[in-house]
């Protein structure tokens, strides 16, 4: 969504760069370690089709969920404390050991809790409809990043990335019925993006599209 006004880049990237709140209390997709075997050590004792290699993979995210859903948690495959301790019986370590892509991984891995929630322009509630840009500043919300809330906004912060040197995490941005950034979603690695599209809600699309090849606009790393 875009709507025309000026904002002084200045101050929004100031504004950005203190509300970032790396929280790194669980464990996400891609992560590895002691913690992740233990888990996926406890999974396997209640029958699900895990490896115990501590390397939190896709297998270890659906027997997470399965797990929360069973137990009535928040079905998000993300390991927190409340999961942890349901899992192996003790809280789970305050300060864990992460790569240097966790907030990118948290980026993607919320971005895809929303699939499936319509398309309502200027719409800012996920459970009656998101627009693109709303959709985009609150997941980045909820890993601490605040951003602007339109499309044409969020394209004067961030740094600046090529094509070829996007990551997981990376907002992505299109110029569609106005002139300037108009679209915007999150890439979310191997040509995709997940955005919420007036035709579909939120949904996974290829970049590669002829649509979305030809309407790009260049893309942003909020991840500073």
């Amino acid at each position: 969504m875009k709507i025309s006004r000026i904002l002084p880049v200045m101050a929004i990237s100031l504004m950005m760069s203190s509300s970032v709140t790396f929280a790194s209390g669980e464990l996400v997709m891609g992560d590895q370690g002691t913690e992740v075997a233990e888990v996926q050590g406890q999974l396997v004792q209640r029958g699900y089709d895990v490896m115990t290699d501590g390397d939190f993979g896709p297998a270890t995210v659906e027997a997470v969920k399965s797990f929360q859903e069973t137990n009535g948690f928040k079905a998000d495959g993300m390991i927190d404390s409340v999961t942890f301790r349901a899992l192996v019986g003790r809280d789970l370590p305050e300060n864990l050991s992460h790569g240097s892509n966790y907030i990118s991984r948290r980026i993607v891995n919320t971005s895809m809790q929303y699939i499936g929630v319509p398309y309502v322009f200027g719409g800012n509630n996920p459970r009656t409809g998101l627009d693109c840009s709303a959709y985009v500043k609150l997941v980045y919300s909820q890993v601490g990043i605040n951003l602007p809330r339109t499309a044409d906004a969020q394209y004067e912060v961030g740094t600046p990335i090529a094509t070829p040197d996007l990551l997981p995490g990376d907002a992505v941005f299109f110029e569609t019925y106005a002139p300037g950034a108009s679209h915007v979603g999150i890439y979310i690695g191997d040509g995709n993006f997940i955005h919420a599209s007036s035709s579909k809600g939120v949904t996974i699309s290829s970049l590669g599209a002829s649509y979305y090849s030809t309407h790009y606009l260049g893309a942003r790393r909020m991840v500073q």
